[in-house]
């Protein structure tokens, strides 16, 4: 089953980042927020990617040429050019690159990816969100359901600490609690080919008319995930996923090592 991850955007609420490098690219613990996203993919046993491409392209494309060499020890020969690549990390991953432009939209790049993806059910996420989802359980909960569409609905931490009143003392402090009012779109879809028929050109928002639409067709169930969600927006976001990442605390790293 292949996993469609969209790579495109030009990331500009992380302007510090995105100047030279597309938001899927930004580091954590020295690897790019996408090598992560594949890393909790392939540990659920899917390995085949799609990743659609748009801003700095050539960025993410080069580091997938590179990664085999650049994974292990190398030897060199200056004579002949020759290099032999010894022991080293290796992922077992098929990951095709496609360039789906650089003001395409959600919907429109999903659409360009038609003919790598009508074949049968397909996954799709964003570039610049982890979590410790078990991705194998929404595609059994999809298969369940039998409808085109499932997204995975979460509920994001708030960005500063709660506080509740008794009067004017504070009767509870709870620092950054996880949002209450209601779900959010998670990203981590899993659909069948006939949501291929929901879009239309280049311009088309995955998430305003297509979802809408199969929503109001009774096409689409909401995997409900409350465990550990994050996305990477803003530099306090890198900085909070490499603080996590470093002190050996990441809830998104579901595989052994």
């Amino acid at each position: 089953m292949r996993v469609v991850i969209l790579c495109g955007g030009a990331g500009t609420r992380l302007r510090e980042e995105t100047e030279v490098r597309p938001k899927p690219m930004v580091e954590i613990g020295g690897h790019p927020i996408l090598w992560h996203i594949m890393r909790g993919y392939a540990a659920r046993g899917f390995t085949e990617f799609v990743l659609a491409l748009g801003y700095k392209a050539d960025v993410i494309k080069r580091y997938f040429l590179d990664y085999y060499h650049l994974q292990r020890d190398l030897s060199v020969s200056l004579v002949s050019g020759a290099v032999t690549a010894h022991d080293g990390e290796r992922e077992d991953w098929l990951v095709h690159l496609v360039d789906t432009g650089l003001a395409t939209q959600t919907g429109g790049r999903l659409k360009l990816l038609e003919r790598w993806v009508r074949g049968g059910t397909f996954m799709l996420t964003y570039g610049d969100g982890v979590s410790d989802l078990n991705v194998a359980d929404v595609l059994a909960f999809h298969r369940r359901h039998a409808r085109l569409a499932t997204v995975t609905a979460v509920r994001p931490p708030s960005r500063f600490g709660g506080l509740r009143f008794d009067g004017d003392l504070v009767s509870e402090f709870s620092e950054k609690p996880q949002i209450g009012e209601g779900w959010i779109n998670g990203g981590f879809f899993v659909f069948e080919p006939g949501v291929l028929d929901y879009l239309d050109g280049d311009e088309t928002l995955l998430e305003r008319e297509p979802l809408e639409r199969l929503a109001r067709d009774g096409q689409l169930a909401a995997y409900r995930h409350s465990g550990f969600w994050q996305c990477m927006d803003t530099l306090r976001d890198v900085r909070l996923l490499e603080s996590l990442w470093e002190g050996g605390k990441a809830p998104w790293k579901v595989w052994a090592s």
